[in-house]
């Protein structure tokens, strides 16, 4: 199987797994160089992040759903993504994302959305990681891990989460009450 149809079974059994509908939003975070089987970081590859990118958003648009990409490290794991999914939110920041600086996939992002803008942080309702590349901080809380039929995208390690509401009084708290 190719890296494009790789990416496009992961992310549809994430999606079908997590129940994602219209309006939600996916993060993906992409380490070009981990799929390429290089080390993270290292040898970003352009026209990967774009197979990877066009790949995640055609699977993504057909439901309805969001694409948000993860950028690297170097700008501080922000996020891409389109302007019309975060209408009401004034944490855009300003930077554009470059295979160095921000990493491939980020920059395909940026290339390939319609009207992107960039944000500091989100609170996605699934996420896809490529790479070992730690998306847990733009989920939604509580993560639950999502097992797929794959767990490698090229030469990178996959790891799939989704979200749900807190647990908050209800079951727990009377288990709770019992142990005092």
């Amino acid at each position: 199987m190719n890296i494009e149809n790789q990416v496009k079974t992961a992310l549809s059994e994430l999606c079908e797994l997590s129940k994602i509908q219209a309006g939600d939003i996916v993060v993906i975070g992409c380490s070009t160089s981990e799929v390429d089987g290089g080390v993270i970081g290292h040898n970003s590859n352009v026209d990967l992040g774009s197979v990877i990118f066009n790949a995640a958003n055609q699977v993504l648009l057909e439901r309805g759903a969001f694409l948000a990409a993860q950028c690297c490290e170097h700008l501080n794991r922000a996020i891409i993504i389109e302007r019309d999914a975060v209408k009401n939110i004034n944490d855009i920041v300003n930077v554009v994302p470059q295979p160095k600086a921000g990493g491939s996939f980020a920059t395909a992002a940026y290339n390939g959305f319609k009207n992107p803008v960039v944000l500091e942080k989100i609170s996605a309702d699934a996420g896809l990681d490529i790479g070992l590349t730690l998306i847990g901080m733009h989920l939604k809380k509580v993560a639950v891990p999502v097992r797929l039929s794959i767990n490698k995208i090229g030469n990178a390690t996959i790891v799939a989460a989704r979200t749900r509401p807190k647990f908050i009084g209800g079951v727990r708290a009377a288990y709770n009450e019992n142990l005092l």
